[in-house]
């Protein structure tokens, strides 16, 4: 196995886990009773972040990476059982985080993974058209 088929086959098990991520998330908001609407709904606000590529290549990455990554979404379950475990309900909270897992595991399953030098590079791979 070359090293070049080796990480496609890399990055075909990361778009596939993230895809089963997506799921388990649709799954799991209609199962706790939430409206699995506001997935789709919410979807694109993550996007904003993108903004930040106005600034820069740099900045551009910097904040796109930071919404595009699980741990802001881990931080707000932590912090929602936390509040629940002390008696207060924010079931909202839950939600919101749910709603961010499923964009980053939407994303990352389409191949949009984190920026590296620019928005076309990821570390998925290179996303859109090539120039020539």
């Amino acid at each position: 196995m070359t090293p070049h088929s080796f990480e496609r086959r890399a990055v075909i098990v990361q778009r596939v886990e993230n895809g089963a991520i997506g799921v388990a998330v649709v799954v799991l908001v209609i199962a706790i009773g939430q409206p699995w609407w506001w997935l789709v709904a919410a979807f694109l606000l993550f996007d904003i972040s993108a903004a930040g590529y106005a600034g820069g290549p740099r900045l551009g990455a910097l904040l796109y990476n930071a919404v595009h990554s699980y741990v802001g979404p881990a931080i707000l379950v932590i912090g929602s059982a936390a509040l629940s475990l002390s008696g207060h309900d924010v079931p909202w909270l839950a939600l919101v985080a749910a709603c961010w897992t499923f964009h980053v595991a939407v994303d990352r399953a389409l191949g949009y993974g984190l920026k590296l030098q620019d928005f076309a590079h990821t570390h998925l791979g290179r996303i859109g058209r090539r120039t020539a």
